[in-house]
C-alpha cells in the first residue's frame, strides 16, 4: 500500500495559494475557480514547481469533488427546474446539444476515441452557474427577461450535462458489451435512480420528522448525518457501475432546508457550504492546475484554438437557433446564449475523470481547462455588448416578477418616505427594535422584527420578492452591509442607502461594488431631519425643474440656499414617484417632493 503522508507544509501552501487566486479573481468579478486553476498551473509542476500532488492530495481532492457536487445539488431545486421557463428550457436545450456534438465531432477529426469524443462534448456543454449573479448585478440586469432565462438555462443545461454523464459512465468501463451485458447496465442504472429517488422521496423525509421529534440541538450532529447521506449516495452510484459525484449530486437534490429543523437548518448548510466551498474544493481545483501542460501552446495548438473557438460560436449559435421558436427574436437568443458561454466547476470535474480514467490524455485536459478559463473571462464582455446592443434597438424586456421596497430602519423619516411610496408599490418595513416595529405595525405597515444582517431575517421579509431595497438606519456601516446581503443573497435590483455626512469613506466601496447608490444624493444628518419630522417643525414643497439636471448637481446649487433642504423623491408628468438617489435624473417639467 503507499505511503499516506499528509505534508502538512504542502497542504498549507496549496490552501494558501487557493485563496490568494480565488481573491484575485473575485476581485476582478470573476469566480474564485479561475483564479484556483490559474495558481495551481503557475505553482504546480507544469511551471514552478513549487506546489507538489501527494496521495494526500488527491485523497482531500477527491472528498472535496463529492462534497461540491452535494452542495450544487442542494442549490437545485426541483421546483425552480419546474418554473424554468419554455425559453430558459429551449436556451439549454441548445446552448448544450451544439456543442456537445461540434466538441465531439472535432475529437473525431483529430483522430480521438468516441467516449473521450463524448466527454469533450459535455465539457463544452456544459453552462456555469458560478459568475451568473455576480455580472448580472454589475450590468444592472437583474430585472430583465434575459436575467431569468439565464439562469433557468444555466440550471437546466447543468443538469442535462450531468444526467448524459451519468449514462455515459455506464458504458464508459465495460467496452465491448453483448445483449447480456447491456441489459445488466442499463438495469443498474436505472436502479441507481429508482432507489436514490425513492430514498430521497420517502425515507429522507421521515427521517428529518424522527429526528426533530427527538429534539437534538447539536448542529454537528446534524451535519455528520448530512455527511452520511452524501457519502452513502455516492457508494450508491458506485455500486452502479457509475461515478460517486452522480450520487453526490442526487444526494444534495433531497437535502433541502426542511430536512433538519429550522431552527439550526441554516446552520448545517452553512457549515457544509465552507467545508465544501471553502476548504475541500479549491483543494481540487488548485490540483487540477497541476495537471495542466502550458505545452499545449505549441504541440496541439490548431486543436487548442478551433475547441475554444467552437465552445463560443457553439453556444451561442446553439441557443439562439433553439430560441427562435419562443418568438423572442434571435438577437435576444444571441445575448442568451453569450451569458452562457461560462463554464466552470462541472466541466473541471468532468474533465478531470475523464483524465483520470484515461479516457482523456493530459493534452486535451489542458485543452479544456484553457477552455473553461477562457469562456468564463469573455461572458461579462460579451454579455454587455449584447444587452448595450438590446438596449439600443430598445429591446431589452424588463420583467415585473419584482416589485416593491423593502425599508431597513423604522423611523420617522423611513416612514415619511413609506408614506409616499405606498401609493403605488407596496412596502414593507424591517427593525431590530420591537417598540419602532409595533409603531410602524400601528401607521399600517408590514414590518419584520430582526436583524437584517441575517439571511433568515431578510428572507422572513420576502426580500426575494422586492425590486428595491432601502438601508435608512442610522448607521451607515449596517446600511452597506445589508445592502450587499440583499444583492448577494436576494439578488434585489435597485438598492439604496442614507450615508451620514460624517461617514469617511469606509465601506463604501463595497456599496460602489453593489452597485448601490446613496439617498438624496449626499451624506445627511439623519438625526437632525427625524427630529425635525417628529417634532413636527418642517415643510414639505414640491419644487419645479425647467431643465435636465442630475441629482448630484441639482444638491450642489441647492446647497447655496441659507435654509436646510431635504430631496425625498422626483415626481414624474404622470404624478409616479421614484427615489431621489445619487444617480437619479430629473427630466424638464418634473418636481422634486423637498422637506424644509
Amino acid at each position: 500500500m503507499e505511503g499516506f503522508d499528509l505534508n502538512l507544509i504542502n497542504l498549507l501552501a496549496i490552501l494558501v495559494a487557493a485563496w490568494l487566486g480565488g481573491a484575485v479573481a473575485r476581485r476582478l468579478g470573476y469566480p474564485a475557480i479561475l483564479g484556483e486553476l490559474l495558481i495551481g498551473i503557475v505553482l504546480g509542476p507544469g511551471l514552478l514547481g513549487w506546489l507538489e500532488y501527494t496521495e494526500s492530495i488527491r485523497v482531500l481532492s477527491e472528498v472535496g469533488i463529492i462534497l461540491l457536487m452535494a452542495y450544487i445539488g442542494i442549490e437545485i431545486d426541483f421546483r425552480d427546474l419546474k418554473k424554468a421557463s419554455w425559453p430558459g428550457f429551449m436556451a439549454a436545450i441548445g446552448g448544450f446539444l451544439v456543442p456537445f456534438i461540434f466538441g465531439f465531432l472535432i475529437i473525431q477529426w483529430f483522430g480521438g476515441t468516441a467516449i473521450s469524443g463524448l466527454f469533450v462534448g459535455i465539457a463544452v456543454g456544459v453552462t456555469s452557474l458560478a459568475t451568473k449573479s455576480r455580472i448580472l448585478i454589475d450590468l444592472k440586469l437583474l430585472n430583465t427577461r434575459v436575467a431569468y432565462i439565464l439562469m433557468a438555462g444555466a440550471l437546466v443545461s447543468d443538469t442535462l450535462a450531468l444526467l448524459v454523464f451519468a449514462g455515459i459512465m455506464s458504458f464508459a468501463e465495460p467496452g465491448s458489451l453483448d445483449l447480456v451485458g447491456l441489459v445488466i447496465v442499463v438495469g443498474k442504472a436505472v436502479a441507481f435512480f429508482v432507489v436514490t429517488i425513492t430514498i430521497g422521496l420517502y425515507v429522507l423525509p421521515k427521517l428529518g420528522r424522527y429526528l426533530s421529534r427527538l429534539k437534538f440541538r447539536n448542529s454537528t450532529f446534524y451535519f455528520t448525518i448530512l455527511l452520511i447521506i452524501t457519502f452513502g449516495y455516492a457508494e450508491l452510484a458506485e455500486l452502479a457501475g457509475m461515478h460517486s459525484i452522480l450520487g453526490a449530486f442526487m444526494a444534495g437534490l433531497f437535502i433541502k432546508d426542511n430536512l433538519f429543523p429550522k431552527n439550526i437548518s441554516k446552520e448545517v448548510n452553512k457549515t457544509f457550504y465552507d467545508v465544501s466551498i471553502g476548504f475541500m474544493a479549491p483543494i481540487f481545483f488548485v490540483s487540477a492546475g497541476f495537471f495542466v501542460s502550458v505545452s499545449v501552446f505549441q504541440t496541439d495548438l490548431p486543436m487548442l484554438i478551433i475547441i475554444i473557438l467552437m465552445a463560443v460560436i457553439a453556444k451561442i449559435i446553439g441557443t439562439a437557433l433553439f430560441y427562435l421558436p419562443t418568438g423572442n427574436g434571435w438577437r435576444e437568443g444571441i445575448t442568451i446564449g453569450a451569458g452562457m458561454n461560462g463554464r466552470g466547476a462541472v466541466e473541471i470535474i468532468i474533465a478531470g475523470i475523464g483524465l483520470e480514467m484515461g479516457i482523456i490524455d493530459q493534452n486535451i485536459f489542458s485543452i479544456l481547462v484553457f477552455m473553461a478559463i477562457f469562456t468564463t473571462m469573455t461572458v461579462p464582455f460579451l454579455l454587455k455588448w449584447t444587452t448595450d446592443w438590446l438596449r439600443r434597438r430598445g429591446e431589452l424586456v424588463l420583467v415585473s416578477r419584482r416589485s416593491g421596497y423593502l425599508i431597513l430602519g423604522v423611523n420617522p423619516l423611513s416612514i415619511r418616505i413609506a408614506s409616499h411610496l405606498k401609493e403605488q408599490a407596496s412596502v414593507s418595513l424591517m427593525d431590530s427594535n420591537m417598540d419602532t416595529v409595533k409603531y410602524a405595525k400601528e401607521a399600517g405597515y408590514r414590518c419584520i422584527h430582526g436583524n437584517a444582517l441575517k439571511e433568515e431575517v431578510m428572507a422572513e421579509a420576502g426580500a426575494g420578492s422586492f425590486e428595491t431595497f432601502i438601508g435608512m438606519t442610522e448607521n451607515t456601516e449596517v446600511n452597506i452591509l445589508a445592502v450587499h446581503l440583499a444583492v448577494e443573497s436576494f439578488q434585489i435590483p435597485q438598492n439604496h442607502v442614507v450615508v451620514s455626512r460624517s461617514e469617511s469613506g469606509a465601506g463604501m466601496d463595497m456599496l460602489e461594488r453593489n452597485n448601490a447608490t446613496s439617498m438624496f444624493a449626499a451624506g445627511i444628518d439623519i438625526n437632525y431631519w427625524m427630529n425635525r419630522i417628529r417634532n413636527d417643525e418642517f415643510v414639505e414643497e414640491l419644487v419645479d425643474l425647467e431643465e435636465k439636471t442630475g441629482a448630484r448637481e441639482w444638491v450642489k446649487k441647492m446647497r447655496t440656499r441659507e435654509e436646510p433642504l431635504l430631496p425625498l423623491l422626483i415626481v414624474d408628468h404622470s404624478g409616479k414617484k421614484r427615489l431621489f438617489n445619487y444617480g437619479a435624473i430629473i427630466e424638464p417639467g418634473e418636481k422634486v417632493v423637498v422637506l424644509k
